[in-house]
């Protein structure tokens, strides 16, 4: 395993966070939370751009925590470790965690969603649609469901509620039903099984647009096995939280599902703003947007990092906090 960040993982609109982020991390006492460590790339950023900050790393991947710790103690030294933490948890769990080690409050929480480069580029995972490898697809591969399992198990109307909710693929009944009937004679083991039987469910004028025929199918059966929205659902209100009045939160989504689900969770922590002109006075909103919509990375950016194409960031910042 690599020892250093690998060219490839670049960190995706990472000037664009560290301007949103900064001001509510330029004290000596600083906390960000990096709800989604993957290989550190966006952690090393910040400890070399700000040296009095601590960085609190999560990532329910062991895997992938371990290859951040090396990467950032093979850029800074050892001496890191004073200022960087890593916890094995998944991210919905952060605020109980932190109050373990008696953290109460934090200054910033960055999210940087969905599969991250390295977790591609491990063939064995089995994430990518690329090469032969078992179908696993778990962040955290000491338990829980592998995608062959689900395959192998998951019932007609299952599949095709996964793939229609989670991948919003046109084809799901066909592909579902396919599935249900092949694994009748074969059970589902690796990747090129699964690619196959999509290639030729999805109709050859389909194949031709938007991308790799087995995309959607792939992130359905990622989503369902790690249950992914659930998690998130839950820990954006959680990581809003945890922030202190003046704290900043930014979140990076790829894909629809994602993003709608960020985009609701900060309207309902926005609260209601001061009106002019009204009779009554209403409650002052709990948190303001620091994006207007979403924002996208530059062409030049995607040029340079093709994964950051899907990229949707955005930002928010709390005003006030609810009463104990």
């Amino acid at each position: 395993m690599s020892t250093a960040l690998a060219p490839d993982h670049v960190p995706v609109m990472v000037d664009r966070i560290v301007e949103l982020l900064s001001p509510a991390i330029s004290q000596e006492s600083s906390i960000l939370i990096d709800a989604t460590l993957g290989a550190g790339g966006h952690a090393a950023v910040f400890l070399e751009k700000l040296p009095h900050l601590k960085l609190i790393g999560i990532d329910r991947d062991a895997t992938a925590s371990r290859l951040a710790t090396v990467n950032l103690q093979s850029k800074f030294g050892l001496d890191v470790m004073q200022r960087f933490q890593v916890l094995n948890i998944p991210y919905d769990q952060m605020q109980t965690e932190l109050n373990k080690l008696k953290i109460i409050q934090v200054d910033a929480v960055l999210f940087d969603l969905g599969v991250s480069s390295m977790q591609l580029d491990q063939l064995e995972r089995g994430f990518s649609y690329s090469k032969s490898a078992p179908l696993d697809m778990r962040m955290d591969t000491s338990s829980g469901t592998t995608a062959a399992e689900l395959l192998n198990s998951a019932d007609v109307r299952e599949l095709i509620r996964i793939l229609k909710v989670y991948g919003e693929e046109r084809f799901a009944t066909r592909i579902a039903n396919e599935i249900v009937r092949a694994r009748t004679k074969q059970k589902f083991e690796t990747t090129d099984q699964l690619v196959a039987l999509i290639y030729e469910m999805i109709p050859a004028p389909a194949r031709r647009t938007g991308g790799h025929p087995a995309k959607r199918t792939f992130q359905a059966l990622r989503i369902a096995v790690n249950n992914e929205l659930q998690i998130l659902e839950r820990a954006i209100p959680a990581a809003i939280e945890l922030l202190k009045i003046g704290g900043r939160l930014a979140v990076l989504s790829y894909h629809s599902l994602e993003d709608r689900i960020v985009k609701q969770a900060l309207n309902e922590a926005i609260g209601t703003q001061p009106a002019i002109n009204l009779p009554i006075a209403l409650a002052p909103a709990k948190l303001k947007l620091l994006t207007r919509g979403i924002e996208r990375p530059s062409a030049s950016e995607i040029a340079q990092n093709p994964r950051a194409a899907s990229a949707k960031l955005r930002a928010a910042e709390i005003l006030i906090k609810d009463a104990a």
